[in-house]
């Protein structure tokens, strides 16, 4: 009634990171994230990552389907879907069952889609495909951009 939409169990937030906060590490999640603030590490995720417009990922994400309105710099592995908005980007290599770019949005790497019915390659195929250590130069070279600022 008037708009309100249930939340299902499945749609609720396990974990939010909020404007102006900084993680630094590795996260490891069964429920979905929201991301509106900074992190710096990888994220291995069971459920769903969005990050906000003022969010920002230095990360290798790994997750069920993930939305960016903000910026990813790493390697990106969605089982299911990818959405990029007008005003997300991605910047990095990236693997999912479905991609979706709105015009205005940025994808600058290489995409992969996998060709087996059950999804994407395990965690050694992951590996052997997008090694970090491809993306490690990269971050760095982000970190002194955004330390010269």
């Amino acid at each position: 009634m008037f708009g309100r939409r249930k939340v299902s169990h499945r749609d609720a937030i396990s974990l939010f990171i909020g404007e102006g906060c900084t993680v630094e590490g590795n996260i490891t999640s069964k429920g979905n994230m929201r991301i509106d603030g900074k992190i710096v590490g990888d994220i291995v995720c069971e459920g769903d990552v969005s990050i906000g417009a003022s969010g920002s990922a230095e990360s290798n994400i790994a997750a069920n389907n993930i939305h960016t309105a903000g910026a990813i710099y790493g390697t990106v592995a969605a089982h299911g879907q990818l959405v990029i908005t007008r005003t997300g980007k991605v910047d990095g290599n990236i693997q999912a069952r479905s991609l979706r770019i709105a015009e205005g949005g940025v994808f600058q790497g290489t995409s992969k889609m996998p060709s087996k019915a059950a999804g994407l390659p395990s965690s050694s195929d992951k590996e052997a495909e997008f090694p970090v250590s491809d993306i490690q130069p990269h971050l760095k070279k982000k970190a002194k951009e955004a330390a010269a600022k």
